[in-house]
C-alpha cells in the first residue's frame, strides 16, 4: 500500500474534494459513486458522506492507496 501525504492550508477539506485533489479519482462523479458504494475509508472506517470534513491527521483509503492529510 502506498501512503501519500497531502498538505492542506485550510482547516479541513471535504472528502470528495480530497479524492480529486490527491488524484485518487479522475472526477467528482467518480468520487461520489465510490463514496456512496462504501469503498472509501476514513481513519479505517467506511464513510458514505462525501461532504465529510477531513482534518490534518486523518487518513483516507481507497483500494491500495492511502492519503494522510497534513
Amino acid at each position: 500500500m502506498s501512503i501519500n501525504k497531502i498538505k492542506i492550508t485550510t482547516e479541513f477539506i471535504k472528502l470528495d474534494a480530497l479524492l480529486k485533489f490527491s488524484s485518487m479519482v479522475g472526477s467528482g462523479g467518480e468520487a461520489k459513486t465510490l463514496i456512496q458504494n462504501g469503498e472509501v475509508l476514513v481513519n479505517g472506517e467506511v464513510c458514505t458522506m462525501r461532504g465529510k470534513k477531513i482534518h490534518p491527521g486523518d487518513k483516507v483509503t481507497l483500494g491500495d492507496n492511502e492519503v494522510e492529510v497534513e
